[in-house]
């Protein structure tokens, strides 16, 4: 499994494309940041990185698709797949160590806006002003959801050789599982005693959750949950190719 893992880290940082994806990330959580006038928090009364954790999902939506769209499908159309099935690995050792690959990237994206934080810490009045503990909550949210995506998103690579279309299926995934139960909530032809738990079934629900800095284990059980069935999902599709 390390011997996939480290293989993978290696290829994404050997080329410019782990680079740009982390660069594209701190560029579009920035420009919301700082820059765009609707959420720049130096428009705003008091020191938050509300901005942060409400458009990272968005930008996760697009750049975990993206990253992990050649996890498997590269290795399918490259008849690499069958190499590795050559060597003393399991099936589960490979999209074990593929998953905490990508997982890993996502962390490396996450932890340079720990500068935002810095920022905006000293930005208070006084400096220092902030809720750092819902903060912190936050981030452990964004990891989950993060973890959670990667796991989609190999799941969608795992289901076609194209990478495009491995990136378009997985965004939609990431999409429906994300936010698609918030809106059908919604509907008119749902009851009230009906429209909470259908949101519960989507990982926006939760995320928003642990967002407000209330870690419950209902919420990660939830998030682990997509993630096991997500990679079990992967597990079998590559096995029942094989």
């Amino acid at each position: 499994m390390f011997s996939i893992f480290k293989k993978e880290i290696h290829a994404f940082f050997s080329s410019l494309t782990g680079y740009l994806v982390m660069s594209v990330f701190l560029l579009s959580i920035g420009l919301f940041m700082w820059v765009f006038s609707e959420t720049s928090v130096l428009d705003y009364n008091y020191a938050t990185m509300d901005q942060l954790f409400s458009i990272a999902p968005l930008v996760f939506l697009f750049l975990i698709p993206a990253i992990t769209m050649r996890s498997i499908s590269e290795e399918k159309s490259k008849g690499t797949l069958e190499l590795l099935f050559t060597k003393p690995l399991t099936i589960y050792d490979i999209v074990a160590g593929k998953y905490l690959a990508y997982f890993v990237l996502v962390i490396f994206s996450i932890l340079p806006t720990f500068v935002y934080y810095y920022s905006i810490y000293q930005l208070g009045s006084p400096p220092g002003n902030l809720d750092s503990g819902a903060i912190f909550g936050s981030y452990i949210g964004l990891m989950f959801l993060g973890g959670a995506f990667v796991a989609i998103g190999m799941f969608a690579s795992a289901l076609t050789y194209n990478q495009i279309a491995a990136f378009i299926l997985g965004a939609f995934l990431c999409f429906f599982v994300h936010w698609s139960f918030l809106y059908i909530s919604a509907l008119p032809v749902f009851a009230t005693s009906f429209d909470l738990l259908i949101q519960k079934l989507g990982m926006n629900y939760h995320y928003t959750n642990i967002s407000r800095g209330l870690i419950e284990t209902k919420d990660i059980i939830y998030f682990i949950s997509v993630i096991v069935l997500f990679v079990y999902a992967t597990i079998m599709v590559i096995q029942i190719r094989k």
